[in-house]
């Protein structure tokens, strides 16, 4: 399973799906790959920042779901990929034009794209689920509904959402290949 991400905010939140899953569900293996140049993932024969099919495979494997947060519209990565191996296995969550003056994590709430939604989805789409696969998306969903009603009440975002910080140091990555779930 591979989770991936454009955009500071996308990526914030699609880091902290990760460490949900990593919590939650260890067993279940996850490679987070973050695009700071678009045009990458295009094939290398189409643009001349796009990457060799065998770098493209190299990070996103060949036959694994991929999570895509994106802080634009969905379609611009679907066309950036279109060419690259298995394209179909993209499930891009991006800006849906969902929103409304609140709070930012309610913002990614309304458009998907917040960890809890991101974890939700990376369930839905890996091939082998986590035995805690039911509880853990019920968990999720609560916890949508409690960041969102707390929101509501309170007109920000709960601290832990806000002060969220990524815990984990510069470990030696695990031996074997999360792209071959």
């Amino acid at each position: 399973m591979v989770i991936a991400s454009a955009g500071d905010i996308v990526t914030m939140e699609a880091l902290a799906a990760a460490d949900i899953l990593r919590q939650q569900a260890p067993a279940l293996k996850v490679r987070f790959v973050n695009i700071v140049d678009l045009m990458v993932l295009h094939s290398n024969h189409n643009h001349p920042h796009g990457m060799k099919k065998d770098d493209f495979e190299r990070y996103f494997g060949n036959n694994v779901p991929v999570i895509f947060a994106f802080h634009g519209y969905a379609g611009a990565i679907h066309s950036l990929v279109h060419g690259q191996s298995n394209p179909q296995r993209f499930h891009v969550r991006g800006y849906e034009e969902n929103g409304t003056t609140t709070t930012p994590f309610l913002m990614t709430v309304l458009n998907e794209i917040c960890r809890f939604h991101l974890a939700r989805h990376v369930i839905k789409h890996c091939n082998n689920k986590p035995n805690n696969a039911e509880p853990l998306t019920d968990w999720c969903t609560k916890q949508i509904k409690q960041a969102t009603d707390y929101a509501e009440e309170h007109f920000m975002d709960e601290e832990e959402i806000t002060n969220w910080t990524w815990k984990y140091g510069q470990e030696a990555p695990e031996k074997g290949n999360p792209t071959k779930e």
